[in-house]
């Protein structure tokens, strides 16, 4: 078969290239002229995929390395029977850590300790209630805020999002972006929101970049608001506002959910769902893609914030990330030439620690370390 595959996505070739005939190109110039003769198509978020670019094409089966689908025109799949594909959950790991990390950071750095405040979450999906779970694991405060989940299992203690917004010291949103129905998300938070939030909180966004108004974000810090923001995704990617980056604390070009182990998950998956759909027999070793661990260190004192702080910049320093983005966002291509060029990132488990103290032991499990008891 035929296969058309972004080149960013690892592994293309020992996955599909033994009996198939592969191209990879970039994603986000991937064209109707492209996919005309393609039999399979594998996307990451860059690509929109509809009806402009499948249009006349014999794509039977479309495959995105990605949790969201608001690239994915799926309306239109259905209707052509073309068999569709996505990588729910496998990039909650990278994006947990992620978030973990930047409120490690900005603890550091403000002084204070996590566990003296609240996190509201906002989208309790796969990253947000694996949020939840690590936060509450370490001893910290969360409130969740999820309407769409609350309408199904009204159960747990959800929260509006009006009251997140007026007693939580945290906001970090993890929803789909949906521009329509009961539950919008697009400008979420808006003006009005970024107003009456109270000042010295702080937001966070790794879902995606319209579910906050970009420009009403910069207004508020323009005027004098004291927020502390970490951005991982902007509107109008792969260009964004340099003036808001320069006011915000943390800036990332949308790779939160880049680790080594997540797009290793992601490309798995999609692989398993070609070989079913197509009735392949699986011959590739899976395992041999498993990424092992890099590092080993052994811990004598029991884990508190500055340790645990010291523990993850030891894997993933989210301020290299940070400078980067300062550095090439004003270049043109520079945002998409850093996703390009991202430098393999490890999750927490690559991280092997050796300790004696039995507390030790369970946070760190509880947390993603791989653990050697001694």
């Amino acid at each position: 078969m035929r296969i058309l595959a972004d080149k960013n996505i690892p592994h293309i070739y020992k996955l599909f290239g033994l009996h198939n005939t592969v191209t990879m190109c970039e994603g986000r110039v991937i064209s109707d002229k492209d996919v005309r003769n393609i039999d399979i198509l594998i996307v990451r978020s860059v690509t929109k995929v509809n009806k402009l670019l499948l249009d006349n094409s014999s794509v039977k089966f479309v495959g995105t390395a990605t949790a969201g689908v608001d690239h994915i025109d799926q309306n239109y799949l259905k209707k052509y029977g073309i068999n569709f594909v996505y990588a729910p959950g496998n990039n909650a790991v990278a994006v947990v850590e992620y978030v973990f990390s930047a409120l490690l950071w900005l603890a550091q750095r403000g002084r204070f300790f996590l566990r003296d405040k609240i996190v509201g979450i906002v989208g309790v999906g796969h990253i947000g209630s694996l949020l939840n779970k690590r936060l509450r694991n370490f001893g910290i405060h969360t409130l969740l805020c999820d309407p769409p989940l609350e309408k199904i299992n009204s159960s747990k203690p959800w929260k509006s999002f009006e009251t997140l917004v007026a007693e939580a010291d945290i906001l970090t949103f993890h929803t789909p972006l949906i521009y329509y129905g009961d539950y919008p998300t697009w400008h979420m938070v808006d003006i009005d929101v970024l107003e009456a939030l109270p000042s010295n909180r702080v937001l966070i966004n790794t879902c995606r970049g319209s579910v906050i108004d970009n420009n009403a974000l910069l207004k508020v810090l323009e005027n004098g608001k004291k927020l502390n923001v970490v951005l991982d995704v902007w509107e109008t990617e792969p260009e964004l506002s340099l003036p808001l980056l320069s006011y915000v604390d943390i800036g990332t070009p949308h790779i939160a959910g880049y680790s080594t182990e997540s797009k290793t998950r992601s490309i798995v998956q999609i692989y398993n769902a070609y070989c079913n759909f197509f009735n392949i027999f699986n011959v590739v070793n899976l395992s041999v893609l498993n990424p092992s661990v890099i590092h080993y260190l052994k811990v004598q004192q029991e884990i508190d914030e500055m340790l645990l702080y010291k523990l993850v910049k030891f894997v993933y320093n989210i301020q290299y990330d940070d400078i980067m983005l300062r550095r090439f966002a004003a270049i043109s291509g520079g945002f998409d030439k850093i996703r390009k060029h991202y430098l393999a990132r490890r999750e927490w488990s690559a991280l092997c620690v050796e300790t004696y103290i039995d507390s030790n032991n369970e946070i760190l499990t509880k947390l993603g370390f791989n653990v050697c008891c001694v």
